[in-house]
């Protein structure tokens, strides 16, 4: 058997090494199932032939590189990025936001799965837990859906559109508990993806994104009648318990809310990314941000050494 070792928080541990744990993480790259099974195949042999029943995380990469290398060295440094990313003192917080339908969880699920991530919140969720806290009557906002809360404002705004007056009152409240679960993520050092609709770039607290591994993405569907099919999709599902005549019914004022994220997130340099096919707005992902801040990592940990 073949061990590898490591250290957390100043102990050492050990673990067998596992071929298909390692086929999954190279799957981080995009390099395909059936080649990360090769490559991590040919490391097994690799070390079984020079005798290895010992190796350190540290040197495992190394090797790992330099298989990678070897196959395309593009891969290789996504692979770097990636591993400058999971070693970073710094968790990963990525914020998925888009409006009702355009697939914020689906996308943050496999997102998840690609970046072997754990921890997965959805926006919703949080609304939940406010409801409980926050009474009807004191916020009645909150115990409405973000794109028709409008009808609960007491007294409207003649000076914004009703519809993205309620939806930024609804979005404040939730906004509450996203912050600190945000705060609960930096201070714990745990890796975190939240998705959801009440994810609006510019409304959380800038300080809080800026001094943090944070990346903001806004989902939208751009095509009207593409928008509309997911809504059908979603229905037929036979654990949704909302109708497809709900959500068409207020359609228009959905697309209102997405026509108001985008802008938020052109205002505040958030990333946009029309998901029109789920592999290519993984990928996009992905490599955003094994590019932008894996990237910013490695050279945050060669700034550090030169000063050393």
């Amino acid at each position: 058997m073949i061990w590898v070792t490591g250290e957390v928080d100043g102990k050492t541990y050990r673990e067998p090494f596992s071929k298909g744990i390692l086929s999954r993480s190279l799957n981080v790259t995009d390099i395909g199932f059936q080649k990360a099974h090769d490559i991590a195949s040919e490391i097994e042999i690799e070390l079984i032939d020079n005798d290895i029943t010992e190796i350190t995380s540290k040197d495992l990469a190394e090797v790992i590189l330099n298989h990678l290398n070897n196959f395309d060295p593009k891969l290789a440094k996504r692979y770097l990025n990636w591993r400058s990313l999971r070693t970073s003192q710094k968790p990963l917080i990525i914020l998925i936001g888009g409006a009702s339908g355009v697939g914020t969880s689906s996308m943050a699920f496999e997102l998840a799965n690609r970046l072997r991530l754990k921890n997965l919140i959805s926006t919703d969720m949080i609304r939940e837990v406010m409801r409980k806290i926050v009474s009807k009557d004191l916020s009645p906002v909150i115990h409405k859906s973000s794109f028709n809360a409008y009808e609960s404002i007491r007294t409207p705004s003649i000076r914004i559109d009703s519809v993205i007056e309620g939806f930024i009152s609804h979005v404040d409240v939730v906004n509450v508990g996203i912050e600190a679960i945000i705060e609960r993520s930096v201070k714990e050092g745990i890796s975190t993806i939240i998705e959801g609709v009440h994810i609006v770039p510019g409304f959380i607290n800038r300080e809080l994104v800026e001094n943090n591994n944070i990346i903001i993405f806004t989902l939208i569907v751009d095509d009207e009648e593409a928008h509309k099919q997911r809504f059908y999709a979603r229905c037929r599902q036979p654990w949704v318990k909302r109708s497809l005549e709900h959500y068409m019914e207020n359609f228009d004022t959905i697309r209102k809310t997405q026509k108001f994220l985008v802008e938020q997130a052109k205002i505040n340099d958030s990333h946009i990314i029309n998901n029109i096919d789920i592999n290519d707005t993984i990928d996009e992902m992905v490599s955003y941000i094994l590019e932008e801040f894996g990237g910013m990592e490695n050279v945050e940990q060669e700034s550090e050494g030169n000063n050393d």
